[in-house]
């Protein structure tokens, strides 16, 4: 097949963001028994070499530039945002996707399509859904990888207090955000989430719809199983630092959890490993034992040099990359709901595979069980990697994702 695939986001490299490893790993599959056009639009941080890098895992780059946001000030700021925010509910479309709208891509896309030179679209995130017209299900399979619903999102970051703008946020739920997915989810033929609870969330605004499961998963080579377990008591957690529910997941568990562990454990250290660290979280390395790295060259190095990763997530949907690099890695895993969605990691005839914890006290108990515990240390460790092995390979899912494609496209012929 000809596939178009639409990424606002640049895909490379496969590691500043979910979004991108996502999307670069499914293309790379798909690249590898189809041919895979991508268009995509490049921000101020990707490099001249990253761009050249990238067209080696495509059969064509297409690349637009960002929009730039104009300079503004005082009264004219505060008359933008109502003018965004009046645009948004006209067109029942977010004010980010407003925002990454490149007409000029509009346009290719609508010259390429007309041309018949696709015989099917992907979006890459629901943000590209902007470029597929509603007749184009007419006459080829469109297909939108949503990644997270964002009707979810906000729900779930304004119920556990963590919006950065109630207001706003409230009016876009009332408003806005079910109308818009309610609207985009009826233009394409397939819709694919990460997890259940995606789906589900999705079914209830548009009951109709063809939703499929196809969840993240791990490159085994990038994130080898560990030779051995390091000594002393280093917690480890992953992510965009520059992310609002990583930032409050690491600002709970330094603040909440941390001190209480060190009452007990001394030596604990807490490792906040990843990229863009905010103001907010490099001031976390002032407390005793924390480490603020900023972005490595290797995340895999620094979880083989941890005793347990911790995911305290409290807000965010979708199946986290970090659980499940963690896990290939063979790092035992103590995590909330949140980060442990879509994963199936105890009950009745299941392995064990991570601790749960919600609370302070229960992420004291499960990490100083685990300390204590060696035996349980190591089945977590080889059953946590088992379970990506089996179940959570980025092959896996590109198949997945190919024979979505493939069903979808045996309709048009």
């Amino acid at each position: 097949m000809n596939i178009l695939m639409l990424s606002s986001t640049f895909p490379y490299p496969p590691n500043r963001g979910g979004t991108e490893i996502r999307t670069f790993n499914l293309l790379k599959y798909l690249q590898q028994h189809h041919q895979v056009t991508l268009v995509t639009q490049r921000h101020e941080r990707v490099a001249d070499t990253e761009v050249e890098e990238l067209k080696n895992w495509v059969s064509k780059l297409v690349v637009f530039p960002l929009p730039t946001e104009p300079c503004q000030t005082g009264i004219t700021t505060f008359l933008g945002k109502v003018r965004r925010f009046t645009e948004s509910l006209a067109k029942a479309t977010p004010p980010n996707v407003l925002y990454r709208y490149s007409p000029e891509i509009q346009a290719w896309v609508d010259a390429y399509v007309q041309a018949g030179k696709c015989d099917a679209i992907a979006c890459e995130h629901s943000v590209n859904e902007i470029y597929v017209r509603p007749e184009f299900k007419n006459s080829l399979p469109t297909v939108v990888n949503v990644h997270s619903s964002i009707y979810g999102w906000v729900s779930n970051h304004l119920a556990m207090g963590a919006s950065e703008n109630p207001l706003r946020d409230r009016l876009y739920l009332a408003l806005l955000l079910a109308r818009y997915e309610k609207r985009y989810c009826s233009k394409f033929s397939q819709i694919v989430v990460t997890t259940e609870d995606d789906r589900q969330q999705l079914l209830k605004l548009c009951p109709d719809a063809s939703i499929q499961v196809i969840p993240n998963g791990v490159d085994l080579s990038v994130f080898p199983y560990r030779q051995g377990e390091p000594a002393g008591y280093g917690l480890i957690f992953v992510g965009d630092m520059s992310a609002q529910h990583n930032i409050e997941a690491a600002r709970f568990f330094t603040i909440e959890v941390l001190p209480q562990l060190q009452q007990r454990y001394p030596d604990a250290t807490f490792t906040i490993a990843g990229g863009r660290p905010t103001t907010e979280v490099l001031n976390l390395g002032k407390y005793p034992g924390v480490i603020v790295t900023g972005r490595v060259p290797s995340i895999v190095e620094y979880l083989h040099q941890a005793k347990v990763c911790v995911v305290p997530l409290r807000t965010g949907l979708g199946i986290k990359n970090k659980t499940l690099e963690a896990m290939a890695a063979g790092v035992p895993v103590v995590g909330s709901n949140r980060g442990l969605e879509g994963l199936t990691i105890d009950g009745v005839n299941t392995p064990l595979r991570a601790l749960r914890a919600n609370q302070a006290e229960e992420y004291l108990e499960a990490i100083s069980r685990l300390f204590e515990d060696s035996q349980m240390r190591s089945q977590l460790s080889h059953n946590g990697r088992a379970l990506v092995e089996q179940e959570y390979t980025w092959e896996k899912a590109g198949q997945s994702y190919e024979q979505v494609l493939k069903k979808i496209n045996i309709k048009f012929k």
